[in-house]
């Protein structure tokens, strides 16, 4: 069932779902994301396995993806990088959805999971799993008709975890495969020109959402995710500390595009047993998220598309 409560601004509500009541806010009438289906959609792809390159998961999780979107937009970007393991077939997803506006807002996930050359039981649950399932529920509030701001495309993108993660070549690229890869292509082709926000997502469905100020990202884009979440109540779960991650927003970044990587990289307990708290290990699992923490994002993200379009950058 549709959870209804204040969020989103109204220039939204053309393409959202119906069947919720508005309420008043300053921004006008408003809807909220709906994080438990988001919740739902993660749950039935992090129960595919791990999805490293190549594995029986893996080949799942593509085919969960193209199920999602059998009847939207979708471009299968099919490349094969070479790797410290040797060349390893890889695919992009891009769902587009067309806007009126002259101009493209993307967002963004990486849905693979990490080589297991030690850890074969990484389901990657926040990692890689709450973002595709945000993706997929926010696609529930685009499809259906011709959006009156920027087109917005969602990307899921391969190749973000290390290959070799415990044996990395200095001398080789061993991670961020698949930005790398649009990111030249956008380049080349002048996608990239189009490109008003490149808005990556990673993390973001731990119950104790911190969203960390990535020192890597654009400024004032961060700006406008910052006063997304003021317009919708939720600032306590943005920005509190700053951090510079390397993620799959620096290809883009280092192409021009303006990117802001929403992420909340402070996941789980850290201690002698914890080093790196959840992250890339077998207890990233389900049990870690919370449907709370994808409505916070979510619905932020709804109000930064409607800044955005105000935007003239």
């Amino acid at each position: 069932m549709l959870f209804c409560a204040p969020a989103v601004a109204a220039a939204l509500l053309a393409f959202l779902p119906a069947g919720c009541a508005q309420t008043s806010h300053p921004h006008g009438a408003v809807q909220s994301f709906d994080g438990a289906k988001a919740l739902e959609y993660a749950a039935q792809f992090v129960a595919l396995g791990p999805r490293y390159n190549g594995s029986q998961g893996y080949f799942a999780a593509q085919q969960f993806i193209q199920k999602q979107f059998a009847h939207d937009q979708l471009e299968a970007d099919h490349f094969t990088p070479n790797t410290p393991i040797g060349p390893q077939a890889m695919t992009n997803y891009i769902v587009r959805f067309p806007g009126k506006k002259d101009g493209v807002i993307v967002l963004a996930t990486h849905y693979e999971t990490n080589y297991p050359l030690r850890n074969i039981n990484f389901v990657g649950a926040n990692d890689g799993g709450s973002t595709t399932g945000e993706l997929i529920e926010l696609a529930n509030y685009l499809r259906g008709k011709t959006l009156d701001g920027y087109s917005v495309w969602l990307v899921f993108l391969d190749g973000e975890e290390a290959v070799d993660h415990w044996t990395p070549n200095p001398d080789q690229s061993h991670e961020l495969f698949g930005s790398r890869h649009l990111s030249s292509k956008w380049q080349a082709d002048g996608t990239l020109k189009r490109i008003k926000a490149f808005l990556l997502l990673d993390m973001i469905g731990d119950k104790n959402l911190d969203v960390v100020r990535d020192t890597n990202s654009t400024p004032w884009l961060l700006d406008v995710v910052k006063q997304a979440a003021a317009n919708t109540g939720n600032s306590k779960y943005f920005f509190a500390t700053k951090n510079g991650i390397e993620d799959d927003q620096l290809p883009f970044r280092d192409r021009g595009a303006p990117v802001a990587d929403i992420i909340d990289y402070n996941y789980g307990p850290h201690d002698a047993a914890h080093p790196d708290g959840y992250h890339h290990t077998a207890e990233d699992t389900m049990d870690k998220l919370s449907a709370h923490s994808l409505t916070v994002i979510g619905t932020t993200l709804l109000e930064t598309l409607r800044l955005l379009n105000q935007q003239s950058h």
